[in-house]
C-alpha cells in the first residue's frame, strides 16, 4: 500500500505543478502574444503591434471561455500583455514592451536569491503548499538543502534570461528580444522544472512512524 501511495504521488505531483501554472495552454498564453508582437513590429509600428499582441492574448482568453476552463490563467496573461503594450504605445519605443517582462525577471532573480541566502528558500515553499505538506521540510537538513540549491537555481535561471535579454533591450532590438524571450521562455522554464524535481526526488519526506494521516512525500 506504501509503494501505491508512493506511486501515486510520483503520478500526481507534476501535473499538479503545471495546473497551479495553467497547464501547456498557460505558458503558452505567456509567450506568444510576445511572439506576434516582434513578429508585427517590423512591418508596422509600435501601436500596430501592441494591438495585435493584445489581440492574441484575448483570443487565449476566449479559447479558455468556450472550452469552459477557468479563465484565471487568460485573465492575467491579458492584464499583463494589456500592460506591456500600454508602456510600449504610451512611451513611443517598441522595446518597452519588454520592460514589464525583465522587470519581472529582476525581481524574481532577487526574491529567488534572498530567500535562499536566508534558508527560507522560496522553492519549499511554494512545493509545500502544492503537496499539502506546509513548512516540514525546514526540519529536515537534506530537504532544507535541496529546496535551498534550487531555489538558487531559480534565481540564475531568471537572471540568465535578464543578463541575454538586458543588452538587447538597450541596443533596440525588438525583434531579437522577441525571439530571445521565446527561446528562453518554455524552454529554459522546463529545464527548470525538470532540475528542480530531481533535486527535491533525492531527499523525499520520509514517513513517520507515529499512526494516523500522514503528509504527502514530495517529489
Amino acid at each position: 500500500m506504501a509503494a501505491a501511495d508512493a506511486d501515486d504521488i510520483r503520478h500526481d505531483e507534476p501535473p499538479s505543478m503545471m495546473e497551479a501554472l495553467g497547464g501547456p495552454l498557460g505558458i503558452a498564453e505567456t509567450s506568444l502574444p510576445a511572439v506576434a508582437y516582434a513578429a508585427v513590429y517590423p512591418f508596422t509600428d509600435t501601436n500596430t503591434a501592441a494591438i495585435v499582441a493584445v489581440a492574441v492574448a484575448v483570443v487565449f482568453g476566449a479559447a479558455r471561455l468556450v472550452r469552459r476552463q477557468t479563465p484565471r490563467h487568460a485573465l492575467s496573461g491579458i492584464v499583463g500583455v494589456g500592460f506591456a503594450a500600454f508602456v510600449a504605445a504610451r512611451s513611443g519605443k517598441a522595446e518597452n514592451f519588454f520592460l514589464p517582462g525583465l522587470l519581472l525577471n529582476a525581481a524574481y532573480a532577487a526574491v529567488f536569491f534572498v530567500s535562499a541566502s536566508i534558508r527560507r528558500p522560496l522553492v519549499g515553499y511554494i512545493v509545500g503548499q502544492l503537496d499539502g505538506e506546509g513548512t516540514a521540510w525546514r526540519e529536515d537538513p537534506p530537504r532544507l538543502r535541496a529546496f535551498t540549491r534550487a531555489s538558487f537555481l531559480w534565481s540564475g535561471l531568471f537572471g540568465l534570461r535578464l543578463a541575454v535579454q538586458l543588452p538587447l533591450y538597450v541596443a533596440g532590438a525588438v525583434v531579437a528580444l522577441g525571439v530571445a524571450r521565446t527561446a528562453m521562455g518554455i524552454p529554459l522554464f522546463a529545464l527548470g522544472l525538470y532540475l528542480t524535481y530531481r533535486l527535491v526526488q533525492r531527499h523525499r519526506a520520509t514517513p513517520t512512524a507515529q499512526p494516523g494521516p500522514q503528509a504527502p512525500s514530495i517529489e
